[in-house]
């Protein structure tokens, strides 16, 4: 079985990219921190390891925030209009990257492990079906298979170094 190619881009067209595989968790986050760097209600990233990236044509560029962790948490745009394409998040470094799956040229391939956050989700926002939900975070063990949980454990031991 092949693995599953998905590609994406920025606002304009003029960054695109490629990522190779399923992710590893999905989330759709609501915290505060989310809302105010994405312009909206909640997004949602789907956590990949970073050589699953493919830059195909365009350029970058990076914006570092203080992470709600207190760590660095890297926003890559694409330079020219400056969309946010996926951010590295403190507890996994540069070794994986939370791509953003509204950038997807199909978002709706990627449907989300957890919604997570809720104490600070707008009040009128529905929550979907069948996902877990959560009021901040959870315990990945309960909620990822098997090989996606050692996935997730393998890239901590690379960021921890």
């Amino acid at each position: 079985m092949s693995e599953a190619i998905r590609e994406g881009g920025c606002g304009c067209g003029a960054t695109k990219y490629r990522v190779t595989g399923e992710p590893i968790f999905v989330n759709n986050c609501h915290c505060r921190q989310c809302q105010q760097q994405t312009g909206s209600t909640s997004v949602v990233n789907a956590f990949y390891e970073s050589e699953r990236i493919e830059v195909l044509n365009g350029d970058l560029s990076e914006d570092q925030f203080v992470a709600g962790s207190g760590g660095p948490h890297v926003i890559v745009r694409c330079s020219a209009c400056h969309t946010a394409l996926w951010s590295h998040y403190p507890r996994l470094g540069r070794h994986g990257l939370g791509l953003r799956a509204g950038t997807l040229d199909d978002p709706g391939s990627i449907t989300p492990d957890a919604v997570i956050w809720l104490q600070d989700k707008m009040p009128w926002v529905a929550l979907p079906d069948g996902i877990p939900h959560f009021d901040q975070y959870y315990d990945f063990r309960e909620v990822l298979p098997q090989d996606r949980q050692e996935r997730l454990l393998a890239l901590a031991t690379k960021a921890k170094g």
